[in-house]
């Protein structure tokens, strides 16, 4: 790689030839491939439905003997040792996924954040006693509502957030004291594989977790409909998601879908911190990012000032060398990828929208990118574009600004900047999303809180205690 990256990040090359095959015995491999300079990184094992049927057995008939106190004490000790080596975590982020390496820097730190929260939970996990004299019967009895792991979890995670995800279905779920079997995209697989040796450095039980390689197509339907399996959780598409959902039989499930967030802006908000706003919302990680802001709902009569900014801001951001420190937008995963990011701006724009700037492709890069005079029913923005884009909508009223808010499949967060309290209670009430931030983003995020959201955006909530409780069941106890 270039020099910028070798003088920045002193990477280990231990790792590195780790990752390029060392553990792999298995004459089927996957190639793992950089999005910038189209290196093939590492190479994994090409996984088979009997392999992974073996590693769900192994797990199924382990039963795990660790309390909450030594739970925890893994989970610090983790958040920890991957604090010691951001610089290390994130270099292979950048390497497998193309996102820029500040991106993948907040990343490491948003999993070290994720792992602290869950070693604190795992020591909270709380049952309820409940009266046992509320009928005629008048019984003197106690009744207990215990909290008990669901068993064996099936955590399916995307290619956007390589370590990120795994940390936010693995943290909780060992938490909660499940046993969990992990399956990363073929595109993104190294950081899974090094988060999990982490844990295991921190006396993780091998016996506890496994981790498999190989491709969706061929492995991914027996992760979900395997009856040994009691517990789901995906990120994905809704598409893919609703497939899942129609094979996995009857067990719990936790899906994390699709997005198509709006920031909201109304006339008495403040345009400079919407702008701010709305440049890291749209373009972090390349616009990688379920809960991004995909639609921008402005009001008319500050829409020119407030495009005007945004096409200013965005002009100051680097697009390049994902390894570069000054770069700020990396890669989309594939050149794939960027090809249909362009086809969706080519579609808005023979649809009317106007190009203000960016719609630059090279190989899998695309610069960030601000449309404004967007349709509100294009294509564009009734689906979910996955890359740097910045839609401007006008509206007239807020009535407005929420109607077109609500009229997508998805549901899953949302951003008003306003400064009227009553604006504020309209959008509450009317704003059919699992999340409604004031004066923030929808890509708001922090790991305590509950994420996710309703209609075609998922079912279930993570965020770590919201998500230990998806992963436990409740047991009555009568005595």
């Amino acid at each position: 790689m270039n020099d910028v990256i070798d003088a920045k990040f002193k990477l280990d090359r231990k790792l590195k030839n780790l990752i390029k095959g060392e553990w792999v015995d298995s004459k089927n491999k996957i190639e793992v491939t950089n999005p910038y300079t189209n290196e093939i990184v590492a190479t994994v094992p090409q996984m088979g439905i009997e392999q992974v049927k073996t590693a769900i057995d192994a797990l199924y008939n382990y039963q795990p003997t660790l309390t909450a106190y030594q739970r925890s004490e893994i989970l610090k000790g983790t958040a920890t040792e991957i604090k010691s080596k951001i610089d290390e975590l994130a270099y292979g982020i950048s390497l497998e996924s193309g996102m820029s390496i500040k991106d993948s820097v907040k990343e490491v730190g948003r999993s070290i954040n994720l792992l602290n929260v869950a070693a604190e939970e795992a020591k909270r996990i709380i049952g309820e006693q409940l009266p046992s004299d509320i009928d005629f019967s008048g019984t003197n009895k106690i009744i207990m509502a215990m909290r008990f792991p669901v068993g064996l979890v099936s955590a399916i995670v995307p290619f956007n957030r390589p370590l990120n995800q795994v940390v936010v279905k693995v943290a909780p779920g060992f938490a909660a004291g499940n046993k969990i079997i992990i399956k990363p995209t073929e595109r993104t697989p190294v950081s899974a594989i090094r988060f999990v040796q982490i844990m295991l450095n921190n006396g993780l039980p091998p016996k506890m977790i496994s981790i498999v390689t190989g491709k969706s197509s061929e492995i991914g339907n027996e992760l979900v409909s395997n009856q040994k399996i009691d517990m789901v959780t995906f990120t994905g598409s809704t598409v893919v998601g609703r497939k899942l959902s129609n094979i996995a039989g009857i067990k719990k499930l936790t899906m994390e879908l699709g997005g198509n967030d709006p920031l909201i802006v109304l006339e008495d908000g403040d345009l400079d911190k919407a702008v701010k706003l709305a440049s890291v919302g749209a373009y972090s990680n390349a616009g990688q990012a379920c809960r991004g802001i995909k639609r921008i709902i402005i009001m008319e009569s500050v829409a020119d000032i407030f495009a005007k900014k945004l096409k200013d801001e965005t002009k100051k951001i680097t697009c390049g060398n994902p390894f570069d420190p000054k770069t700020t937008i990396g890669t989309v995963i594939d050149e794939n990828a960027a090809i249909k990011v362009e086809n969706a701006v080519k579609e808005a724009i023979a649809d009317g929208a106007k190009l203000l700037c960016g719609n630059i492709r090279k190989g899998a890069l695309f610069t960030p990118t601000v449309l404004d005079h967007v349709k509100h029913d294009s294509a564009m923005v009734l689906n979910e574009t996955f890359g740097p884009i910045a839609p401007i909508i006008r509206v007239r009223n807020l009535e407005e600004a929420c109607r077109i808010a609500n009229q997508t499949e998805f549901g899953l967060q949302s951003g008003i900047v306003t400064n009227n309290l009553e604006n504020i209670r309209y959008c509450i009430k009317n704003l059919k999303m699992g999340a409604v931030n004031i004066n923030e983003g929808p890509h708001h995020d922090m790991p305590n809180i509950p994420f996710g959201g309703v209609k075609q955006s998922g079912i279930g909530r993570e965020g770590i205690r919201y998500a230990i409780q998806e992963m436990t069941y409740i047991k009555c106890v009568v005595m």
